[in-house]
């Protein structure tokens, strides 16, 4: 078994270890990863303990009391401290350690195609090709665990009741995802980023529709042919109308009415 331990020094504006945390829970950590959250219906209890230090500064950990939500406050009010201020433009919806939200106005840019496996009859995207194509207003919605895509259905802020539809970029998957591939992913979901998360969506070659495509959109002949279509006629508005309201579980049968945005983000943050 390794021994991973951190000290820090009292003195010359060093830190010196003052409480600890003990977590319990009645599922076997052999199991499971002692890193995440118990599973639902898993017995937890929290306990927060002084620690004591012998002459020589060695800490020992001391009989401690029932963690409390005063106890998570204080702390979490210290740790923030430790976190610079930031100006946030006006785009950005949500800003939080562990989330970044912001939205995109609608706009004409260049879109990089290279289907591996293109439908017949296609006018424009039967090759590898860059050609100027129209998208939606789109939201973002960044995690530590990954980047959500969704369009919006109209071209200006969303507010917490703005009902959400599938994006219809083809690198994002019908969970609302984005597929990074190869793409390199940003450590963590900052303001600063917010440059490599668009270009990951806008500047990264589409290959093909992901799976359960077929939920988001109205109408024949897909998305493929849909950018196609949209290319080919040097459209400067995409075709919101077209774009299905985004639900969680699209595809199924039993599927939930829309999505709006205060509910992606609330569900977010459980």
């Amino acid at each position: 078994m390794s021994n991973h331990s951190t000290q820090f020094e009292a003195t010359h504006g060093g830190l010196m270890l003052a409480r600890a945390i003990l977590l319990y829970r009645s599922e076997p950590i052999r199991n499971v990863s002692p890193y995440v959250a118990p599973r639902e219906g898993t017995a937890a209890f929290a306990s927060i303990h002084t620690i004591r230090h012998d002459k020589d500064g060695r800490p020992t950990i001391a009989a401690g009391t029932p963690l409390t939500r005063a106890h998570l406050r204080q702390w979490t009010d210290v740790l923030g401290r430790t976190t610079r201020p930031e100006i946030l433009p006006g785009h950005v919806l949500v800003a939080h350690p562990e989330m970044l939200a912001w939205w995109v106005p609608e706009a004409v840019r260049a879109g990089y195609f290279a289907l591996s496996n293109p439908p017949a009859g296609l006018q424009l995207l039967s090759e590898r090709t860059v050609v100027p194509v129209p998208y939606p207003a789109h939201l973002f919605v960044a995690t530590r665990s990954g980047l959500g895509v969704y369009a919006l259905p109209a071209n200006e802020r969303p507010t917490a009741d703005t009902g959400l539809l599938h994006s219809p970029v083809l690198n994002v998957f019908v969970n609302g995802q984005l597929c990074w591939g190869n793409i390199p992913q940003p450590k963590t979901p900052g303001v600063a980023s917010i440059p490599d998360y668009e270009r990951a969506l806008f500047d990264s070659w589409s290959t093909h529709p992901n799976p359960g495509q077929e939920f988001t959109i109205t109408g024949k002949g897909g998305l493929a042919r849909l950018w196609d279509d949209l290319a080919a006629r040097k459209a400067r508005r995409f075709p919101v109308k077209r774009l299905k309201p985004f639900r969680a579980d699209a595809g199924r049968r039993a599927a939930t009415g829309a999505m709006t945005f205060g509910q992606l983000i609330a569900g977010a943050r459980r």
